[in-house]
């Protein structure tokens, strides 16, 4: 949910920088920017914008892994060890 006091006009991005990067830290929600009472930009801490890359990465990760089981390109690992134990006698 969305809080009022993460809803900021764009003028205190100017006057009140400081208070507004302190807020994305410490609540670790996005601070919602608008122009003219319009929603135009999100700004959040490094580490909450680090970690949602990572969750979108492993999201992905996981998307592509399930395409591979519906479209039978995966083998039991058993498989996939006896290949390497055969390789590894070569």
């Amino acid at each position: 949910m969305i809080s009022m006091e993460n809803i900021r006009p764009s003028a205190e991005l100017r006057n009140k920088y400081n208070e507004i990067s302190n807020l994305c830290k410490e609540t670790r929600e996005p601070v919602y920017i608008t122009v003219n009472g319009h929603g135009d930009t999100v700004i959040l801490s490094l580490e909450q914008f680090n970690q949602m890359q990572s969750e979108l990465e492993l999201l992905k990760m996981l998307s592509e892994s399930e395409d591979d089981v519906r479209n039978n390109r995966v083998k039991p690992v058993t498989d996939t060890f006896n290949d390497i134990r055969k390789k590894l006698e070569l």
